[in-house]
């Protein structure tokens, strides 16, 4: 049973989505059914021109990439979604990096 986790403009939430081959991360407000921000390998990938494995190395990235995006935006407190995946792998080492620059969740 899924539990419904909603964000709102002064907490948002932060959802990780995993698939086989990438890792995406955004920050949604509920309230206002708005994407915030947005980050993934797919973006990574154009920015860089360069190939990031499916590992949580990437995933370090991704977290690190949208944990600058987040502050940039003066968010510094999140609720963390994992849409019901394990807190272990890409999804743990998304969510370290994101601890490690300083959001709160």
């Amino acid at each position: 049973m899924k539990k419904k986790i909603r964000g709102t403009k002064n907490r948002p939430r932060l959802c990780v989505f995993r698939s086989n081959k990438h890792i995406y991360a955004q920050i949604i407000d509920d309230t206002n059914n708005k994407i915030i921000a947005t980050s993934s390998t797919l973006v990574i990938l154009s920015e860089q021109n360069k190939k990031i494995s499916n590992d949580c190395h990437a995933a370090h990235k991704i977290g690190q990439n949208i944990a600058q995006k987040s502050k940039a935006l003066g968010i510094k407190k999140v609720i963390f979604d994992r849409q019901n995946k394990i807190y272990h792998g890409r999804i743990k080492a998304l969510a370290e990096a994101v601890r490690e620059e300083g959001i709160e969740f």
